[in-house]
């Protein structure tokens, strides 16, 4: 069971509620509101910009009851105590849902697509392949990445049955691949067969060492999310690394669906990736005012998190000595994701931190989960209802106190998507992207391809999109005493 951070404020009583008290009884059929209105009130970020979460709202235990007996469910409550931009803070129904992430699998063939409109006939498709997953049943077949495909199982791929055809059909079906020119798509005579089956996604899609000049270059293309999963892997990678005597790094992640994850494994990734000493600091956190006042005044270290040394008790971190790390950006059209954007910005005030992408989307917030209980936390929770609460609390800074709501500017600008034309060989210099990185570290020259989709291709679907979720921030873990 994770311990979330935790942290009351005694004075709650006599700056909210006036004549409150530990013998009070909230009515048994406002518990969830309650529930909901108070931790909103103590951890929510942005407390100070919601009126009806302002510490004087209300004078009585009274005025507050009939205040949330206005609402017709906590749900609606909780909707209305949020700022309007505000799309991550959520309400979980049942705190039983809410389990770690387990290793990523999936019922697949294997093929990853796209799909553009077909230039010469609006209602026929056209899929391309972008990459085939290792060690699947499509890797056993003559597909490779740039070749497309018009039909399955002879039936002509259009814009209203494509994903019928492809994703919700048959387990089993043939593809008929095509020649295109960027103008006509002409059947040939190859068709694949795929299978879907069960399939585990390996740690990690490639990794290798790309000699640049005088540099080794450490290439590593990650499809995953940053749980714990992952992290003794991407450790052994970096090892593997250090041992090649790698001194510059490309994290290629292009395909990664991983969105939030957890601070600690940020903190573990960026410490594979430069070696500081262990006092060195890695992450600030500002919370709300009050909070911020409370951790300030009473456990200041609380909120800082320094380079990790060790994955555990019993492994140590493997951290390579590089000066230059450069990042591919995940999510649509290349903007990134909140677990990119801190590994980003933590990094950056210790080494060179190159971004190739698109402008991001300023995910600089983190998140707590919150269980009804004196605490929060999960043990003393309220047995009565099983809903939890996790909204953002706290946005994150680096060791120089810079943050990044507004994104980051990229080195190389990406177009929104990959040219279906020219996109060459994964971890080989005919990848333009990789290339790109390739050329900007050898000449140190930061040319971005600013003619993008000369053909006006109408790009449809990815398959990689569908598979990331909502990017609902960074969550938090820490552990602080009862303060009860």
């Amino acid at each position: 069971m994770k311990i979330f951070f935790k942290i009351i404020f005694l004075s709650i009583c006599i700056s909210t509620i006036v004549g409150c008290s530990k013998e009070y009884e909230v009515p048994q059929d406002l518990v969830v509101n309650d529930f909901v209105w108070k931790g909103l009130n103590a951890y929510y970020l942005h407390q100070d910009l919601v009126p009806d979460l302002a510490d004087t709202r209300f004078n009585s235990d009274a005025q507050l009851n009939n205040y949330l007996s206005s609402f017709a469910d906590y749900n609606t409550l909780f909707s209305n105590l949020l700022i309007s931009s505000d799309v991550k803070s959520t309400l979980v129904e049942d705190y039983n849902t809410i389990t770690e992430p387990i290793a990523r699998t999936a019922f697949t063939n294997g093929l990853e697509f796209g799909v553009i409109a077909n230039p010469s006939n609006n209602d026929l498709v056209i899929g391309y392949v972008t990459h085939i997953l290792p060690n699947s049943n499509a890797s056993t077949k003559n597909i490779i990445r740039g070749e497309y495909f018009s039909a399955v199982d002879g039936v002509q791929l259009t814009k209203t049955d494509y994903q019928d055809l492809l994703i919700n059909g048959l387990d089993n079906f043939t593809l008929q691949m095509a020649n295109f020119d960027g103008t006509i798509s002409t059947p040939n005579t190859k068709t694949v067969t795929l299978e879907k089956q069960a399939y585990t996604y390996p740690a990690t899609f490639m990794e290798k060492v790309i000699p640049v000049d005088s540099d080794n270059v450490g290439y590593l293309m990650y499809q995953n999310d940053f749980s714990n999963n992952y992290i003794n892997y991407l450790n052994n990678t970096l090892l593997n690394f250090n041992n090649q005597s790698v001194n510059k790094l490309i994290l290629d992640f292009r395909y990664n669906i991983g969105t939030g994850g957890f601070a600690k494994n940020i903190a573990k990734i960026a410490a594979m990736i430069s070696e500081q000493n262990a006092d060195e600091i890695l992450i600030k956190e500002q919370w709300n005012s009050k909070a911020q006042t409370w951790f300030l005044a009473n456990q200041p270290d609380s909120l800082l998190t320094k380079f990790p040394k060790t994955i555990n008790s019993n492994i140590n971190i493997n951290s390579l000595n590089i000066s230059d790390v450069y990042i591919i950006l995940n999510g649509p059209n290349f903007e990134g994701s909140s677990a990119t954007e801190l590994l980003i910005n933590s990094l950056k005030p210790h080494l060179n931190v190159h971004i190739i992408g698109n402008q991001t989307a300023g995910n600089n917030t983190g998140a707590i989960t919150l269980y009804n209980s004196e605490d929060y936390d999960f043990p003393l929770k309220n047995e009565t209802h099983t809903v939890a609460l996790q909204p953002i609390v706290l946005s994150f800074l680096n060791k120089n106190d810079q943050t990044y709501e507004n994104g980051f500017s990229p080195n190389i600008n990406l177009c929104a998507n990959e040219d279906v034309l020219d996109l060459g060989i994964l971890g080989e210099d005919s990848d333009p992207i990789l290339n790109s990185v390739l050329n900007y570290i050898s000449t140190g020259n930061a040319v971005s391809n600013t003619n993008c989709n000369p053909n006006n291709f109408d790009y449809l679907f990815n398959s990689i999109n569908t598979q990331r979720t909502l990017d609902k921030g960074v969550f938090i873990e820490q552990n602080l005493p009862n303060t009860n």
